[in-house]
């Protein structure tokens, strides 16, 4: 359904934000409080007379009128923490809460903030006496020249002073005469920087930022930066002073550094983090945050956004930015020149009649609007200091200010003030002499990459290769690897369009299993030992953090199959691949001895048996039929999945790596017991299981010994796909198959089984002339009814098999929380299905502001906020929240990471007849962790009946993040198992505190 959208603000950026989210398919109405003329009545956009300054009021506003979406624009709004109301009052809104815009709102708070962090910038002191501070500016041993005002002054409360005398007159201006009012009580003196000024925005969900082109804007008033300072006379983007390798430097030592700081402080920073620079000769050095979009600076971005505006906000809210990257225009540049009134930055007339517009418009120029106003009876007349934003976009950065200062002399009012030399430092800076670099090719970028892998590389060692990078070649002893009579053996490989499913997704580090896995695993299938890997990476333009993050799987996944990563290619080339685009190619050398090379053709006959080992999905073939289906499906990557884990996202689920055999098969194989190996890979279980039969053999598979991953069941449903299609694309959930005598095949099963799924899936037939070489039976049976299947892939097996259960009323519940609310989204999840027995109908929150309440609101459920700090006693706290919980006519309660304990008494009373509560801890259990949900009884934390419990082994490879993870995992299946127990009734509390078990229950 399309959202109703406000934008709060009435300058050039606010209408440049509702220009671009009227622009979305989802937005069915962009509403601007207060607005100006730009955004009256034009098309799906129009102003708004709401108060924005009451909170109260605009939340009802949000309510009664169907907003789905608040953006703020202005500054002044975020730090009185308009955020954090709205979204305390169940309204979505973008933007960071009232703690977090304190980088914008407190200069003295923000450069407090980088020292704590390390976050490069000038040297710098705060003061409230402006003796101190003229002393301070007296005595410093560098150039102290730069005063600000603390506090918010809306863009202007900037000194840059020539010499000390002046800097210190601006000291006393601030702090004596009241320049900018309240907000100079404090200033700040910092150091004068020498080099190019620069704007870096990102778009953060509080973990991931996702940075915008660079932008230069020009705060002086007149050409050649002279004149005074402004809030910005216009801006280009991007500006190419700032190199590929500035700007991942700058966004991993500033622009991530910060988020992961606020984060760490318990302060997440969510929505648009701005950061003023200077490039010194040292590296790019922090002036100043602010916590929105700049203006001029958003209404060049603006128009250079290629992805939907209003999708990337929702993803942002919804902490999903690592899902998809956001999307600019290639080979484009902007230009902006504001048109001001005379006077401006001091006194100016308001009330000047504006013409020219319509015929600026037909130029393919847009304006956007700050200080104007509709005249009675039509027209525009100027009703503030900075009038108009003229904006052109066009593929050079030269032809795009021609333009805009062509668009500029077409409009008129009387006196109009505007620059005409807007993105001059650009433009003489790509007056320069060509470099390689400029055709392209970064050789400092590769360097750094080479850099970067070479530990890697060196931890994959085994005996006969130290795997040294950085030679001519490679080299290998296979006397040193422990072989007599070898044979070698190669296979190269890559992983398909998997990668253009990784490259949408913006998740990279998976690719490096699947690569070598490909490899390896054709490698294994004759006998060998996989030794060493060298890989080829090819792009059009190089992303060291992605290229890093795919070799640095490429290096896991080597140490996992046991051989070296011994060199490899980077190769970039301009104009071969499009933006974000690279390819992977691998190649891997393993060695067996003479006598046990696979497969032994003269030793396979019939009646031997066919043993299957278990693949962890689509591995990496049939992606090019995959991507159609999923189109033709109407899901997104970043839609949930209809198959794999709970709370797994389409692109996530498809991701999934290809399992490595090698450490596994190697020993068997070794052991002479196994006649042949088929690696099940492009041409699925038809084309590559005769690759090792004699030709007088058939092999005969029954589907139904062995798991079915559900991806297979929903590709085969969606795609219309016929069971040959099936078997010979897919490995149908088989990712390599044994063949061995009877004898041996309950020995090699028990080996296999040890560490990975397996079975016996068939046996070997003799095949008459002109028969097929493969005979699957039961495999559409198999497809339909395999355990792990994800019930929801077909809606008409839903009404079928929950047709009955659907109909029945739902146990409504509320959850409980405290923080992220990742165990909110898995119950979430479970409840959206059409067969659940439960209905989430409310979230509470003891802390406002917290990313699980954003979750809920993004859902559509009620959210309440009961601060315990605001109330005057646990008896208080807890009788709020039970209020709450009967005014909903909420049946169970769930405490996920609900991080106070409540009384007894609200125990007693929600664990009565018809009433139960769910707490989920984690408990230590000897050499085992895991997680376990339970009804609780008492006030003591974990007391009560286990209904559902999952232990998580700790493997010899577990860091404390990896087991972390996989116990955040068994958390997310086990707490919707037990929602849906309780709620369905086949779980129920005795009087005694015990569990009885209904399993006549429906669900």
């Amino acid at each position: 359904m399309a959202e109703r959208v406000l934008v709060i603000g009435g300058g050039g950026r606010e209408h440049a934000l509702a220009w671009k989210l009227a622009q979305s398919p989802h937005v069915q109405q962009v509403l601007v409080a207060p607005g100006n003329a730009g955004t009256a009545k034009n098309g799906k956009i129009s102003n708004s007379a709401v108060s924005v300054n009451n909170h109260t009021v605009l939340a009802q506003y949000c309510k009664d009128h169907n907003v789905g979406l608040v953006v703020v624009g202005p500054e002044v709004p975020l730090a009185a923490g308009i955020v954090d109301d709205l979204m305390s009052a169940g309204v979505l809104c973008f933007g960071p809460s009232a703690k977090a815009a304190q980088l914008e709102a407190s200069k003295s708070f923000s450069k407090s903030f980088m020292d704590r962090h390390n976050i490069p910038m000038a040297r710098w002191s705060s003061f409230t006496d402006p003796q101190d501070a003229c002393r301070y500016i007296r005595g410093a041993e560098f150039p102290a020249l730069v005063v600000k005002a603390s506090g918010l002054a809306a863009g202007k409360g900037v000194v840059v002073a020539r010499d000390k005398d002046e800097a210190c007159q601006a000291v006393l201006d601030i702090m004596k005469d009241k320049a900018f009012g309240s907000a100079g009580e404090t200033v700040v003196v910092e150091e004068l920087l020498e080099g190019e000024e620069v704007s870096c925005l990102c778009f953060s969900d509080g973990v991931t930022v996702s940075p915008m082109p660079p932008v230069q804007d020009h705060k002086r008033l007149l050409d050649r930066d002279q004149g005074p300072n402004t809030g910005g006379m216009g801006a280009y983007c991007p500006t190419p002073q700032v190199s590929e390798e500035v700007l991942q430097e700058i966004q991993t030592s500033v622009l991530q550094k910060t988020v992961d700081g606020m984060r760490e402080e318990g302060t997440p920073y969510v929505g648009v983090l701005y950061a003023g620079l200077m490039l010194t000769t040292e590296g790019a050095k922090v002036l100043e945050f602010n916590c929105r979009f700049g203006d001029p600076e958003c209404q060049v971005l603006m128009p250079l956004l290629e992805s939907d505006l209003y999708e990337v906000l929702m993803k942002t809210l919804q902490m999903e930015l690592s899902l998809s990257p956001v999307q600019w225009l290639q080979d484009s540049a902007a230009v902006t020149v504001v048109m001001a009134s005379a006077g401006y930055p001091a006194a100016y007339k308001k009330g000047l009649e504006i013409t020219g517009l319509s015929q600026v418009s037909e130029m393919g120029i847009q304006v956007f609007h700050a200080g104007t106003e509709l005249k009675e009876g039509g027209g525009v007349m100027t009703s503030g200091g900075r009038v108009l934003t003229v904006t052109a976009v066009r593929p050079t950065l030269e032809s795009a200010l021609r333009s805009a200062n062509e668009g500029v002399a077409v409009i008129s009012f009387p006196d109009a003030v505007y620059r005409r030399d807007i993105g001059h430092r650009a433009i003489a800076h790509l007056s320069r002499r060509l470099s390689y670099k400029d055709s392209g090719v970064d050789i400092a970028a590769g360097n750094r990459l080479v850099d970067l892998i070479k530990p890697l590389a060196k931890a994959t060692a085994r005996p006969g290769c130290n795997a040294e990078l950085g030679g001519f070649a490679g080299l290998f002893d296979l006397k040193a690897a422990g072989f007599t009579d070898p044979i070698l053996v190669s296979g190269t490989d890559g992983v398909g369009t998997k990668l253009k499913v990784a490259q949408a997704s913006g998740v990279h580090g998976s690719l490096g299993q699947d690569l070598v896995a490909m490899c390896v695993n054709d490698v294994l299938a004759q006998g060998a030992e996989p030794l060493f890997f060298l890989d080829y990476f090819s792009c059009g333009r190089l992303d060291v953090r992605v290229a890093s993050s795919v070799i640095a799987g490429i290096a896991d996944a080597c140490q996992t199959a046991g051989c070296a990563l011994l060199g490899g290619e980077t190769a970039e080339m301009p104009g071969v691949y499009g933006p974000g685009e690279y390819d992977l190619a691998g190649f891997c050398v393993g060695a067996v001895e003479r006598g046990a090379v696979l497969p032994r053709l003269r030793d396979i006959t019939e009646g031997d048996l066919l043993i299957g080992i278990a693949s962890s999905g689509l591995h990496s073939n049939g992606f090019s039929l995959v991507r159609q289906i999923l189109q033709r499906s109407g899901l997104r990557l970043d839609s949930p999945a209809p198959f794999g884990r709970p709370g797994q996202t389409v692109g996530e689920a498809l991701l999934t790596p290809t399992k490595i055999y090698s450490r596994l098969l190697h020993p068997i194989l070794r052991s002479g017991a196994v006649k042949a190996c088929a690696h099940i890979t492009g041409g699925g279980l038809l084309e590559n299981i005769p690759r090792v039969l004699p030709p007088e053999l058939a092999a005969e598979l029954d589907a139904c010994r062995w798991r079915m991953p559900a991806v297979f069941w929903w590709l085969q449903q969606e795609g219309g796909l016929s069971l040959d299609e099936m078997s010979r694309t897919f490995n149908c959930g088989l990712g390599a198959v044994l063949v061995v005598s009877k004898p041996e095949a309950q020995r090699v099963l028990r080996l296999l089984q040890d560490q990975e799924e397996a079975w016996i899936v068939g046996s070997l037939a003799h095949r008459p002339p002109g028969a097929a070489a493969v005979l699957i039976r039961n495999l559409e049976r198999s497809l339909k009814d395999s355990p792990s299947r994800s019930p929801d892939t077909s809606a008409l097996q839903n009404e079928a098999h929950h047709g009955e259960q659907a109909s029945r009323q739902r146990t409504r519940v509320a959850v409980l929380i405290s923080g992220t609310g990742t165990n909110l989204q898995a119950l979430m999840e479970q409840a959206k299905k059409p067969w659940s027995s439960a209905e989430i109908v409310l979230v509470i929150s003891n802390r406002p502001a917290v990313t699980g309440l954003k979750r809920a609101a993004l859902a559509g459920i009620q959210t309440r906020v009961v601060d315990h700090k605001l109330c005057g006693s646990r008896a208080e706290f807890d009788g709020t929240i039970d209020k709450v919980l009967e005014e909903l006519g909420v049946e169970l309660v769930c405490l996920a990471g609900f991080m106070r304990i409540l009384t007894g008494n609200v125990i007693k009373k929600w664990s009565g007849e018809g009433q139960k509560t769910l707490i989920l801890s984690n408990d230590v259990i000897i050499e085992l962790t895991g997680c376990q949900v339970i009804l609780r009884t008492r006030e003591e934390v974990d007391a009560g009946a286990i209904v559902v419990q999952e232990a998580v082994p700790i493997l010899v490879t577990d860091t404390e993040d990896s087991l972390s993870e996989r116990i955040r995992e068994a958390e997310h299946r086990a707490f919707p198992a037990a929602l849906e127990l309780v709620c369905s009734g086949a779980a129920k509390l005795r009087d005694d505190g015990r569990i009885v078990w209904s399993h006549s229950a429906q669900g």
